[in-house]
């Protein structure tokens, strides 16, 4: 007669054979960890998914509750695990660390979060993952900082950078345009924070520039530029303040790049990258449009941004480089 599982065998499945290959590891169990988790499990897109966190109860609970939903989705192993279990995984997501408090900005968790990194990283880098994402804040310099202390080639570390933002700025285009946000192309670049680009003169609806749509549809583009910005700088402010995090809309963002890496998908995102001189920028983390595939960033692809664009990336670049050098 077999015996009957108990918790532990649920929280801990490791007697079955491991597939490196679909596995990905989630170090940070908390609102963006657990919703990444969950994201990832309704998308279907790995049958292994290791939570890592210095709080085991808590990773242990968001475990059982996903393991609940196994009925109503596909069939992947969710356990709980260390850091130990990034060995050869696919890749490992990392969202541990301080959240961002009402009236903080991202920039001000940097202290707290780079001691975190430096315990941590080289302990992830010593298991060779195929790829690792950086989501903590700020985002960059923590991206900056993984690859400063792993010995993983620069292409298979970056960090979620503008995702989100380029999606919010999106959606809110399409809001006020009236049309769908999958109709709108535009991006933003830079630091993933409060110097942040938005580059307005390369949005396109339907083929038409923004001052093209706005004419043929009596809009005025200034007051909507304007207040479009605002919304997209301000909107984890906003949402800090009202529930104390942000994580429904980033734990998409994640599952949406690991999808582009892990289905070999060739996909452009504003992912958080190392700049070689590009944009006569170099040494440095911040989001620029990349193609993403199996191999990580493919490449970088050139960005076409008026004087006033030009300035203000440089500026933000300037912004993020400053936060490195107080750091290391």
């Amino acid at each position: 007669m077999s015996q009957a599982l108990d918790f532990d065998d649920v929280l801990n499945p490791r007697k079955q054979k491991q597939n490196g290959d679909r596995k990905v590891v989630i170090v940070g169990a908390g609102n963006v960890g657990a919703t990444t988790a969950y994201a990832l499990l309704l998308s279907g897109l790995t049958d292994d998914i290791v939570l890592v966190d210095i709080d085991k109860q808590r990773a242990e609970g968001q475990v059982l509750d996903l393991n609940h939903g196994m009925p109503f989705t596909h069939p992947t192993r969710i356990s709980v695990g260390d850091l130990k279990d990034c060995r050869n995984a696919a890749a490992v997501v990392i969202t541990a660390g301080a959240n961002q408090r009402p009236g903080e900005t991202r920039l001000d968790l940097a202290q707290k979060n780079t001691a975190v990194f430096k315990k941590m990283i080289p302990e992830i880098s010593a298991c060779n993952p195929r790829f690792v994402l950086v989501v903590t804040n700020p985002v960059d310099v923590l991206t900056y900082l993984t690859l400063r202390l792993s010995n993983l080639p620069s292409g298979r570390v970056i960090g979620s950078g503008t995702v989100l933002d380029t999606a919010r700025f999106r959606y809110l285009i399409g809001t006020h345009c009236d049309v769908s946000p999958g109709n709108v192309h535009g991006y933003i670049v830079g630091e993933h924070g409060d110097s942040e680009v938005a580059l307005w003169s390369q949005v396109t609806i339907a083929g038409l520039s923004f001052a093209e749509y706005c004419q043929l549809n009596q809009k005025d583009q200034t007051a909507l530029k304007d207040h479009i910005t605002r919304q997209v700088k301000t909107a984890a402010y906003e949402i800090i303040s009202r529930k104390g995090a942000t994580n429904f809309a980033v734990g998409m963002a994640v599952v949406r790049i690991l999808t582009s890496i892990l289905r070999n998908e060739n996909r452009i995102l504003t992912i958080s990258a190392i700049l070689g001189k590009e944009y006569g920028i170099e040494d440095v983390c911040l989001s620029v449009p990349a193609v993403l595939n199996r191999q990580g960033v493919s490449r970088l692809i050139p960005l076409r941004m008026n004087e006033q664009e030009t300035q203000q990336f440089l500026g933000s670049a300037s912004v993020l480089r400053k936060s490195f050098q107080d750091l290391l």
